[in-house]
């Protein structure tokens, strides 16, 4: 593999120690690269750095890395982008899945009210680092993790011609997860995911060559009945039974909505409040691996870890020498589900090399699974040009038009409350 300048906006997260962990155990499908990490927070980045430097020293890894504030610098000649951030940081996550509670909505990081707000301020970051790259590195790959994906790349793939594909490992982990819930082998699984990111069902799930559903239904009573078992996944298991497919376990926001919006309005704490109250020891943790002899980080002590976005890895690693693997991406549709518009950014297997990623024709999601995902799809598309160029009216119409909200007064309400917290990341055109 030929040696790539990679830039990674978002290195200053408490995410970025576990991913530079990744390209250091990866380093020799990136020997003689430099990575460029890029943060707002000169301390967290400047702590990600020293981490990176240590993987890199113990492991001798032939990468360069360095670390700066300054993202047009770091963009300049870029191969690749790689981008994971957060806009406003946990504070902003933490209002995202607050205040839609007050309202009686869910409130969570990619789904619903806080999900379209998280879509406003980080799309309105990438306008500026689109428009940046297509002046200094306009033939590189922009790489993209940052949430919630469907509407960022919806936005991105419409507005600019900068190439992009976005990346997670939900069609991965949540048919992994659904085994070990039955006491399966994920190993032994052969399955197949598609639809919209955070909203995709199986169309192939083979255990040993034969349909897993009927062994799924066989061994779920004992996990249903098991209060160990998080609810969370139960609810996927009664999906799996019941649909018959494979869920993302993020459909529990829609199939059980009642259950959890009681369940998140009684705990006491949002996800986003847990991670706030944990963040200065992952920071203690990261200060102890730099200074370590062999770095080492422990998931009970850091966000993600040693495997953190290796699927960035496995897809940059096709791209530039030209692998011809199948990967799961998000990018748009082009005949790839047959009931879903061509433009629309979906979630399918893909073909990665030095072409991109192409998609692979999965024909049409069944109809018993595919009307919630079509009905995210309209909302996905209205989302995104209401954050790249929409006003407040449009902004409304499409939290509206979200299945967690369908209720014009409550939208508006929690529109307003939301822009209002968040007005320093927003454009004044969408307060």
């Amino acid at each position: 593999m030929s040696a790539i300048k990679l830039v990674y906006i978002g290195g200053g997260s408490t995410r970025a120690p576990g991913t530079l962990a990744t390209f250091v155990k990866h380093a020799a499908q990136f020997a003689g690269s430099e990575i460029v990490i890029v943060d707002v927070n000169p301390e967290t980045l400047e702590l990600a750095r020293r981490v990176g430097q240590r993987f890199i020293e113990a492991e001798g890894a032939a990468l360069r890395l360095r670390a700066t504030t300054d993202r047009r610098a770091a963009l300049d000649g870029a191969d690749a982008v790689l981008t994971s951030f957060r806009p406003g940081g946990f504070e902003a996550r933490r209002l995202d899945e607050r205040i839609p509670l007050k309202h009686g909505v869910i409130g969570q990081e990619t789904q619903g009210p806080g999900g379209f707000f998280m879509a406003l301020r980080a799309i309105t970051v990438f306008q500026q680092i689109v428009a940046e790259m297509e002046q200094l590195c306009p033939n590189a790959w922009l790489i993209n993790y940052t949430n919630p994906i469907n509407l960022v790349s919806e936005a991105v793939t419409h507005y600019s011609p900068v190439r992009m594909i976005s990346l997670c490992e939900g069609p991965i982990y949540f048919p992994a997860q659904l085994m070990k819930t039955c006491g399966l082998d994920p190993n032994r699984l052969d399955a197949v995911m598609i639809g919209l990111n955070h909203a995709c069902w199986s169309v192939r799930h083979l255990y040993d060559g034969q349909d897993v559903i009927p062994l799924v239904k066989e061994r779920a009573a004992p996990a249903l009945a098991d209060p160990a078992v998080p609810s969370a996944l139960r609810r996927q298991l009664r999906l799996a039974c019941f649909m018959e497919h494979i869920p993302a376990d993020y459909f529990q926001y829609y199939y059980f909505k009642d259950e959890v919006l009681a369940e998140l309005q009684a705990a006491p704490q949002t996800r986003a409040e847990v991670i706030l109250s944990e963040a200065p020891s992952y920071l203690e943790h990261y200060r102890e691996q730099a200074a370590a002899e062999r770095p080492a980080l422990d998931p009970a002590r850091s966000r993600g870890g040693i495997t953190e976005l290796e699927l960035a890895v496995d897809v940059l690693a096709a791209i530039m020498n030209d692998e011809n693997r199948v990967l799961p991406c998000n990018v748009p549709n082009r005949g790839a589900i047959s009931n879903f518009p061509d433009d629309l950014v979906v979630e399918v297997p893909c073909l990665v090399n030095r072409h991109g990623a192409a998609p692979l024709v999965q024909g049409a999601l069944p109809r018993r699974v595919g009307g919630l995902v079509e009905m995210l799809g309209q909302y996905q598309a209205l989302a995104a040009e209401a954050a790249w160029a929409g006003t407040r009216a449009d902004g409304i119409r499409a939290l509206a038009s979200n299945p967690l909200v369908f209720d014009l007064q409550k939208a508006t309400a929690i529109y307003d409350e939301l822009a209002a917290a968040h007005r320093d990341y927003l454009p004044e055109r969408l307060l």
